[in-house]
């Protein structure tokens, strides 16, 4: 099973912004949204990933005074990212070696979704719920 999995039930809706907005603004986009990070988008193509723990880390070392400015200077930057193609134990396995819970999904460079790692636990526990389910049918005999 692949990222592409994940994208065709949830969707391609990217939220993203550009490397010259405000945190501040960003920050609230984020609330709204409720949403852990978004993807920072210059001329189609990721430049890095802008979450919560950026905010954090940047509030601790410049206090209020961060939130006016660029995300690109608070960002992580290169974001790591996965292609439709990458099986979800790989996408998994590098969320957990790098302690992120976002990946962005490229195709020839440019952006067409965002991953989180709950979307990849969820498919994970769907599909060992599936074959629990398959295997009790199967020994009842049905």
């Amino acid at each position: 099973m692949t990222i592409a999995a994940i994208l065709q039930n949830k969707g391609t809706e990217i939220i993203s912004v550009g490397p010259d907005q405000r945190v501040g603004e960003v920050v609230k986009l984020l609330a709204d949204r409720r949403i852990g990070a978004v993807p920072v988008i210059a001329g189609g193509r990721v430049e890095g990933i802008f979450s919560e723990r950026d905010v954090i880390y940047r509030l601790a070392q410049d206090g209020p005074a961060a939130l006016d400015r660029r995300v690109s200077e608070v960002m992580t930057s290169p974001a790591l990212t996965v292609e439709k193609s990458t099986p979800i134990m790989s996408a998994l396995a590098l969320m957990t070696q790098r302690r992120i819970r976002h990946l962005p999904v490229v195709e020839g460079g440019a952006v067409v979704g965002l991953v989180s790692i709950g979307d990849l636990v969820k498919l994970r526990i769907d599909r060992i719920e599936a074959d629990a389910e398959a295997m009790r049918l199967y020994i009842a005999g049905n």
